[in-house]
């Protein structure tokens, strides 16, 4: 999964990034200060996999990762070129999803574009850029099917033209792709145009420290970044960055006495994890034994054998069938063998859809 820590010039999305990647990020307080888009790895946490790991003393543990790029800042008319317009938008053209960090504190020490805290004319902001990018993709479309379109005697290309211009139609109100409604046969057709504004995002609300263990809805700003992500079907988590990033710096040890200390229970970095597979549909299941114990990423509703396949295509197109076993079940019983003994092992075909948290052995034959 790839995300795109994006937001206006001095939001905090640098300073968000440090925290999650401890990738170093420079963070200042000049719009820019990110020319190249900075990327880091970051493993997610996985409480089953080191109890999993322990059970069968494994060798290696392999988290699934997120990687996080950290997008340079975005002025007006990036659509256009502006500032650095033209690499933002196809730096964010290759994220799953974007992270779409708003500014939801005071401080006159730290500059703002527009002079003055608005999350979200913020969001209105980007969001227009992208639509604006998204007409100019459009219309390309457009330009290079009219003549077939034309006559009516290319069908697919007759109907892909027709559903071009209601979209045109669409962004033009300066509306994202996002909400525009879809039959399921212009899915692909949607999915084809690799819009900027169809892209799924969670609104990373950026607090004050003096915030910190305040209620979400005690804090005006926060509110209307909910209300709007509401609206638009956008998700939305609540951190402070620059806590974030101290936290980062922590051992587990004194990381939990600070979180404690808030009456928090997670760190801005697990709930943006959860956000995130959540508003992609995954879920990871796992795989266990005494070499590796290792968490695997898939779509939810993803069938056995595509999810054998993300092992090796070879464990896709030789598929028998999947043993599987919930990872409480399995930990309860001491292992796959005791399992079995209390017939809590399923055998599994080519229809069955995995589940979180799935422990399974493939069985294919090539």
């Amino acid at each position: 999964m790839k995300l795109g820590v994006v937001g206006l010039p001095n939001v905090g999305k640098s300073t968000l990034f440090n925290a999650i990647t401890h990738a170093g990020a420079e963070a200042a307080n000049y719009p820019f200060c990110t020319i190249e888009p900075n990327v880091g790895m970051v493993a997610v946490p996985d409480e089953r996999l080191d109890r999993l790991a322990a059970l069968y003393a494994s060798k290696k543990v392999t988290p699934a990762v997120i990687e996080f790029v950290d997008i340079a800042g975005l002025v007006k008319g990036a659509s256009r070129g502006e500032g650095l317009g033209n690499k933002f938008l196809s730096h964010i053209r290759e994220v799953d999803a974007i992270v779409h960090v708003v500014r939801c504190f005071e401080d006159e020490n730290v500059t703002h574009v527009e002079n003055g805290v608005d999350p979200v004319r913020d969001i209105e902001t980007i969001n227009l850029e992208l639509i604006l990018a998204d007409i100019e993709a459009v219309q390309k479309r457009q330009d290079r099917i009219k003549n077939a379109a034309r006559g009516g005697a290319d069908k697919a290309a007759a109907t892909e033209f027709a559903f071009l211009n209601r979209l045109a139609s669409h962004l033009e109100q300066e509306k994202p792709a996002n909400c525009f409604p879809l039959t399921d046969d212009e899915i692909p057709l949607m999915e084809n145009l690799f819009l900027l504004s169809y892209k799924p995002v969670i609104y990373c609300a950026n607090i004050s420290e003096k915030d910190m263990g305040a209620g979400e809805n005690e804090i005006p700003l926060v509110c209307k970044v909910k209300e709007y992500a509401e609206r638009h079907g956008a998700g939305v988590i609540v951190i402070c960055a620059k806590t974030e990033e101290e936290l980062s710096q922590m051992d587990e040890e004194d990381r939990a006495v600070f979180l404690e200390e808030f009456g928090l229970t997670e760190s801005g970095l697990n709930k943006l994890i959860k956000a995130s597979y959540s508003l992609l549909g995954l879920i990871s299941y796992l795989t266990a034994g005494e070499k590796e114990t290792r968490a695997w990423t898939i779509k939810r509703g993803t069938k056995a054998p595509q999810a054998a396949g993300k092992i090796h295509t070879d464990f896709e197109k030789g598929f028998i069938r999947a043993e599987v076993v919930e990872w409480e079940t399995l930990l309860e019983c001491g292992g796959l063998a005791g399992a079995r003994e209390k017939g809590k092992v399923r055998s599994e075909g080519k229809e069955y859809v995995m589940k979180d948290g799935d422990v399974v052995l493939f069985r294919f034959n090539v």
